[in-house]
């Protein structure tokens, strides 16, 4: 399959999370993106070290200034379970706006098109790096990373396209 482009609109998917009361639920993307700026960014992994150094907290520390630009939602995604999202989470107790979402199955990742085989490296199918920046579920900006790379995906380069 083709990975996501702009002009694509999204698919929906389900994904996990912890909510403010401890409690798992389960969200569709649409019922967050549907008529809203949103970003939608993904990670190799909870808890490695570009994503948990470099990738997160810079939509962490910009996640006020995206959000006077217009954007509604920060979505975190990663081919984890949601129980190492939660605890991934914890470790940015100055988060205020991203919101962490366990893509368990990998499911949502392959409907983008994104997903990354690190099987050699015993992580199995995971996402390819990745943000995007969806206006009623419409990709305007798809900075999609090769390898092991982080030069195009970071919130730096989302606050420039808005």
């Amino acid at each position: 399959m083709a990975p996501i482009a702009v002009n694509d609109v999204i698919p929906d998917g389900t994904l996990a999370y912890f909510d403010e009361q401890d409690q798992l639920q389960s969200v569709s993307i649409h019922s967050l993106a549907k008529g809203k700026k949103v970003i939608l960014f993904a990670v190799p992994g909870a808890f490695t070290p570009t994503c948990s150094m470099k990738h997160v907290p810079g939509f962490i520390e910009k996640s006020e200034e995206l959000i006077s630009k217009g954007v509604s939602e920060i979505l975190c995604i990663s081919v984890n379970d949601p129980f190492v999202m939660k605890a991934w989470a914890k470790t940015y107790p100055d988060n205020k706006h991203v919101k962490f979402l366990a893509d368990g199955s990998c499911k949502y990742t392959q409907a983008l098109g994104l997903e990354l085989d690190l099987s050699e490296k015993g992580l199995g199918t995971r996402s390819k790096r990745f943000a995007l920046l969806v206006d009623d579920l419409k990709v305007t900006v798809a900075n999609i990373e090769s390898g092991g790379e982080f030069t195009v995906s970071g919130a730096d380069e989302i606050l420039k396209a808005l």
